[in-house]
């Protein structure tokens, strides 16, 4: 029997919206601190059909997409998310990939990828081809900026509440200058969790390598499994000595705009386990290839942040490790988004019954928010 041809995925219209949403409350790490979140919303409109994407990043990747991306893709016939992909890149060529212009190809390269499967009328991971029914996850917050009321809450209701195993703080405050309440804060956490989940924490680069190397050594009553970003993540030397020096997994990569990048730092033995971000890296199409890169370098795969945007494509890792539950990011997908996922029981598990991503923007909800 011969298989029915794919129905064409001819663009009629690319759009992007940028979106400023206030946090919750002050938020922060070890080297930043921020009271809103922009998303920049993608839409890949055809005559049957639309698919969407997002990136969290400044409102400047909207004119990327109309002027450098749309162009390319708009009209043409038949495309498939490949060729437009790689197209893309090229187009970008002067505009430099890191940075805005990578976080613009990404959510386009998203919508691209929601189109198709919604063309189909397929579940974005069935397209994909799913190797995992559920993705384990990690509640991600515990911002510097928390007191010890917020931070027991937040910690209790992922862990008493939602029965997530495993859950990460943010230490290295002021750029590591507190380390005494970042031990506090760690003892803490642990004290509030218990036995019931793993202990995480990210130090965002605040520290210096020593430094984060003497924190880990003083926090070995707290038993913490994952340290994030102890140095910057372009200090491939120094997370392959820390590395080296404790025994809690090390991990970074959440800043990674190409697969080079990736490369770099598994070649350098920096990490135990990658990160990559789809709103970064380059989207699903660039996402999938840094796992697989990963594999061959007999390392795990954690996906950092916009856990809706990376479910589909984590089902299909052999060598995924887990998805960031992150509070701002989470908060802001439920608001705003229908066909959001339940997290109750540490894992998601993405619908077999909606084509896509299976998410739909809530506009009338967002337009408060657009950046004119």
């Amino acid at each position: 029997m011969t298989p029915e041809p794919e129905p064409p995925m001819t663009v009629v219209e690319l759009d992007a919206a940028a979106y400023t949403i206030p946090t919750d409350a002050p938020e922060a790490d070890g080297t930043l601190s921020w009271d809103s979140t922009t998303l920049v919303l993608v839409q890949a409109h055809t005559d049957d059909g639309v698919g969407v994407g997002w990136t969290y990043a400044p409102a400047a990747c909207v004119p990327v997409i109309a002027d450098l991306l749309a162009p390319l893709i708009v009209g043409r016939e038949d495309a498939d998310v490949l060729d437009l992909h790689e197209k893309m890149i090229r187009a970008l060529r002067n505009a430099g990939r890191p940075g805005i212009a990578g976080c613009a190809l990404s959510a386009v390269d998203v919508a691209l990828w929601d189109l198709k499967a919604r063309l189909l009328s397929l579940p974005l991971h069935r397209l994909l081809g799913a190797v995992h029914e559920h993705v384990p996850i990690y509640g991600s917050g515990g911002f510097t900026t928390y007191d010890h009321t917020r931070l027991d809450e937040q910690l209790e209701h992922w862990v008493h509440d939602q029965r997530i195993p495993r859950v990460k703080i943010k230490i290295a405050e002021s750029w590591g200058t507190e380390p005494e309440r970042d031990l506090r804060r760690i003892r803490q956490a642990r004290e509030v969790i218990g036995d019931a989940a793993e202990l995480f924490v990210d130090a965002n680069g605040g520290y210096t390598r020593k430094q984060a190397i003497r924190m880990m050594q003083a926090a070995a009553d707290a038993d913490v499994r994952w340290l994030e970003e102890p140095v910057s993540s372009d200090d491939l030397d120094g997370l392959h000595q820390i590395r080296e020096a404790v025994d809690v997994d090390v991990a970074a990569g959440e800043y990674g705009y190409a697969p080079a990048y990736f490369r770099q730092m598994c070649a350098a033995g920096a990490v135990d386990c990658l990160q990559a971000d789809v709103t970064r890296c380059g989207g699903i199409t660039d996402w999938l290839r840094v796992a697989a890169m990963a594999a061959t370098f007999g390392l795990d795969l954690s996906a950092h942040c916009a856990p809706h945007l990376h479910v589909h494509a984590a089902t299909t890792v052999p060598n995924l490790r887990h998805l960031e539950w992150f509070h701002d990011h989470v908060r802001i997908e439920t608001a705003f988004f229908d066909g959001t996922l339940d997290p109750t029981g540490g894992c998601l598990t993405p619908s077999d019954d909606a084509p896509g991503h299976g998410l739909t923007p809530k506009f009338a909800d967002l337009e408060p928010f657009r950046v004119r």
